[in-house]
């Protein structure tokens, strides 16, 4: 990756530029210090996405930045390109936000304020989807969609679920049933539900604390979905902490201050959100770690599902 992180910081008249990798997950995320200014510069995982969602997924950032929340804005090259290619990779550029991730995913949460922290993390959600909202896309903008199909389809967003090759037969039967039972659900409730555009992935990586501010990173996997989808991406990944019940009231208080929503179904979507799960590991269990994360994401389903089920 060093000759295209190279070729790429060309572009924005950055060649003596120090950069350090310091994510590879989906993307290739660097950090690169330009005098005293850092930028995040993303090399986007081939397949995931095609350039027309990456621009319109920098477009979309540009808003919400230009409304108000804190979110990374796109830095355009020396030709005025927010997306570039090199060598087939896709390349763009952010400014670098200020903060601390509120945790880690499996840690023990560390942080002061708790409620008074999640319910910051409402209110910037709810503005996120307000700004959304209120927002009108150019015509060629296209995201992929966590609806019904992308949800419980026959190929959804992140893998067959029901098809996880480490699932016993009574987790299998009961992935099958609750893809049976939500699709029926989901098809009486989805007109009636809030849609729009979501984050997809406000897990405690993506959510910086910097002070009383609340600020949003990654938005790789989002695009158009249920407003309820966000708020359970957020809670799930919550639900060991002593003190979950609180942390949730303050997340939906917080969003409830900035515009309203309707949480009746919102055991359905925690439910939802661990199946995604369980077929987003389906494809990966061959790296490092896989095993462990696997048999949680299958434990936390059976309990969300069984949960919902009863």
């Amino acid at each position: 990756m060093k000759k295209i992180v190279e070729k790429a910081l060309l572009q924005w008249g950055m060649e003596d530029a120090e950069w350090s990798l310091v994510a590879a997950r989906e993307n290739h995320v660097y950090r690169v210090r330009d005098g005293t200014t850092s930028y995040a510069l993303r090399l986007h995982r081939e397949g995931l996405h095609t350039a027309a969602e990456l621009r319109s997924e920098l477009q979309w950032m540009s808003a919400v930045a230009t409304n108000g929340v804190s979110v990374p804005s796109p830095i355009a090259t020396k030709n005025g390109a927010f997306l570039i290619e090199v060598e087939g990779i896709n390349v763009d550029l952010l400014d670098w936000l200020p903060g601390r991730p509120l945790g880690a995913t499996e840690a023990r949460l560390e942080t002061d304020n708790r409620a008074a922290t999640f319910r910051a993390i409402g209110r910037e959600m709810a503005r996120l989807h307000k700004i959304s909202d209120d927002w009108s896309p150019p015509d060629s903008f296209t995201r992929w969609s966590w609806d019904r199909a992308g949800l419980l389809g026959d190929t959804p967003l992140w893998g067959r679920f029901w098809e996880n090759p480490t699932l016993n037969k009574e987790d299998q039967a009961l992935l099958t049933h609750f893809r049976e039972k939500a699709d029926h659900e989901l098809r009486q409730l989805e007109h009636s539900l809030d849609y729009g555009l979501i984050h997809a992935d406000l897990v405690r990586e993506n959510v910086m604390v910097d002070g009383d501010k609340i600020r949003l990173i990654d938005f790789d996997d989002s695009g158009y979905g249920f407003r309820l989808f966000d708020l359970a991406t957020t809670l799930i990944k919550n639900r060991e902490e002593p003190d979950f019940e609180q942390l949730r009231r303050a997340l939906l208080d917080g969003y409830r201050s900035e515009r309203p929503i309707n949480t009746d179904q919102l055991d359905l979507f925690l439910a939802l959100r661990a199946t995604s799960y369980v077929g987003w590991i389906s494809s990966r269990l061959e790296e490092e770690g896989s095993s462990d994360r696997n048999i949680r994401f299958i434990e936390t389903a059976r309990e969300l599902l069984t949960e919902y089920l009863d």
